[in-house]
């Protein structure tokens, strides 16, 4: 059934849950995201409403700003969440155990009706579960950068995930105007096992010289139709948090995705992408 929640919890205002939260507050829903801070949380707010006025001067919103603001509220703490929350998406830093910990947090909050999700992108979202004292009504819905303009969601379900849980999950991705795909747990699901893949491969080749970063770029955008090369893309999610999953994806799926010492130098080094101003390109500030 595709309906819009009428409340929405978002944990985290940086840029994958600010994306997340400025998405459904857009959609209609009314929006409380948790930050860390008040610094934090005003550091969102100007984030989220720089991202609203671009949209609308690009031609890709007709949203009002100020109403899709009037509908979120930024707070500190997720003791400030509704109980009859419809969903709560959990979008903190990749650490199983502070994810774990938000989690449980929330549980405690909202109701037992809640769906609660995480938005992480290849931790196991079983392994988070069984913290839980209700598995049953929890999913992974990952979204990709950048949030509002993205048309797919990546809906991860765990062998407890109830049918009626990830047909609900289902119902808001298709009220949001996105396109799902439902995957069984797994790492790196669908999307991050191949992205991360290509993503390493490109790196291995700038490192053995094969070809300039713009021209490996440039090979998968007009030789295949990618609308991003992979180390541009890489450069959007951010060297740190690809050589982050490429380490989890190590562990678990073996050598193939070991990460080349090009990229760890890069994070070394504090060369983190677009956010940082350089990775594999150089990003105006």
């Amino acid at each position: 059934m595709t309906s819009l929640p009428e409340k929405v919890g978002v944990i985290g205002g940086g840029r994958m849950g600010g994306g997340i939260a400025q998405l459904f507050a857009t959609a209609g829903a009314r929006v409380t995201c948790v930050e860390s801070s008040p610094q934090a949380v005003e550091d969102a707010r100007a984030r989220i409403a720089d991202s609203l006025r671009r949209a609308v001067r690009r031609g890709k919103s007709d949203a009002d700003p100020a109403d899709v603001l009037d509908r979120l509220d930024l707070v500190t703490g997720v003791s400030e969440l509704s109980f009859d929350t419809d969903l709560v998406v959990e979008a903190v830093p990749e650490i199983p155990g502070l994810k774990v910990e938000i989690l449980t947090s929330v549980e405690n909050v909202v109701s037992p009706d809640t769906v609660l999700a995480t938005n992480t992108s290849s931790l196991s979202v079983g392994e988070l579960s069984a913290a839980l004292e209700r598995p049953a009504r929890f999913l992974g819905m990952h979204f990709f950068n950048p949030v509002p303009a993205s048309k797919l969601v990546e809906v991860v379900t765990t062998p407890v995930t109830t049918d009626a849980i990830r047909d609900r999950a289902l119902g808001y991705v298709s009220a949001l105007g996105k396109k799902d795909i439902v995957v069984r747990d797994s790492p790196g699901f669908a999307t991050s096992r191949l992205g991360v893949l290509l993503g390493l491969e490109a790196i291995r080749m700038l490192e053995e010289g094969v070809a300039d970063a713009t021209a490996i770029d440039t090979a998968m955008e007009l030789g295949y139709g990618h609308p991003m090369g992979p180390l541009r893309s890489t450069d959007l999610v951010g060297l740190d948090v690809r050589l982050a999953i490429a380490e989890y994806l190590h562990r678990t799926l073996g050598d193939r995705f070991a990460p080349p010492q090009l990229l760890r130098g890069k994070v070394g080094a504090g060369h983190l992408g677009r956010k940082t101003g350089r990775g594999f390109h150089t990003w105006p500030q």
